[in-house]
């Protein structure tokens, strides 16, 4: 049996894996064939065997590291989502907390200073309603925490709505 003979089987059974390139196994089995079928008038020489056995070595190694780099991508995909998830989480967190707060924040049109009204989402990311202007969390400048105008706002809110709550009743 020829060497040509071999490397065609080898390639036929590599491509019924789907793959286009010879494995370790093809490369073990041509090893085997190639010393089975060897001439015992000339042996193969000591050298040419070591050569094929590092050959098969690294081959080895380089499909394991392969193998190693693509759970590594697949791990370092996984823990960037759960901080992305993570990340969005606290920003809404923040900006909920913002509700009802005297900000200061620094826009390209300038200062705005005012109560956070509400918060909308915009393109995934919190943004505050402050005056009637959509502010990004990274504007923000200032948080007044004790704040008598959104405490004097939010209980006439509460007032206005406690009263359409008894005109509604009668």
């Amino acid at each position: 049996m020829k060497v040509s003979e071999i490397m065609g089987q080898s390639q036929t059974n590599s491509t019924k894996n789907d793959n286009k390139t010879l494995g370790k196994d093809d490369f073990l089995k041509l090893l085997v064939t190639q010393l089975k079928f060897q001439d015992p008038l000339k042996p193969m020489e000591d050298k040419e065997f070591i050569a094929q056995m590092a050959q098969f070595s690294s081959l080895e190694q380089m499909q394991n590291l392969n193998s190693s780099f693509k759970q590594f991508a697949e791990s370092a995909e996984l823990m960037l989502a759960n901080q992305q998830s993570s990340l969005h989480e606290k920003l809404v967190s923040q900006a909920i907390g913002l509700i009802g707060k005297k900000v200061t924040a620094i826009t390209e049109s300038g200062e705005v200073t005012g109560l956070v009204n509400k918060i909308r989402m915009v393109d995934g990311i919190p943004k505050l309603l402050v005056n009637d202007q959509l502010i990004s969390l990274s504007l923000v400048e200032r948080i007044e925490l004790n704040n008598p105008e959104a405490e004097a706002a939010t209980n006439s809110e509460e007032n206005e709505e406690d009263q359409e709550r008894v005109e509604s009743s009668e």
